[in-house]
């Protein structure tokens, strides 16, 4: 798997798992009293979130990516709806690698 397939794979999952925690298990906490949801919502995104770092290191070296890039790619990932906005500008790129 390339390196910006694998990034987009675990941008979508990381940003999907943190509006799950944002929007689904911060509410059944505070609302319904269970922070169970947030422990392991947390769990899982915590993880996706060292994944996410990881391919973005693997994806910035392979490409050459200049720092600032790669900064706004780490952004992304700390905005809800930052990875979906993030995978537009890879998905690009990566046609455009396929495409030579």
């Amino acid at each position: 798997m390339s390196a910006l397939r694998q990034l987009r794979w675990v941008a979508f999952l990381e940003g999907m798992s943190f509006l799950g925690l944002l929007f689904i298990a911060m509410p059944v906490k505070y609302l319904l009293d269970q922070p169970l949801a947030v422990r392991i919502t947390g769990a899982v995104h915590g993880l996706l979130f060292l994944l996410f770092v990881s391919s973005l290191f693997r994806a910035a070296s392979e490409h050459a990516w200049p720092v600032r890039r790669s900064l706004a790619a780490f952004g992304a990932s700390l905005v809800p709806f930052g990875t979906f906005v993030l995978d537009r500008a890879l998905r690009r790129e990566e046609q455009e690698l396929t495409s030579e």
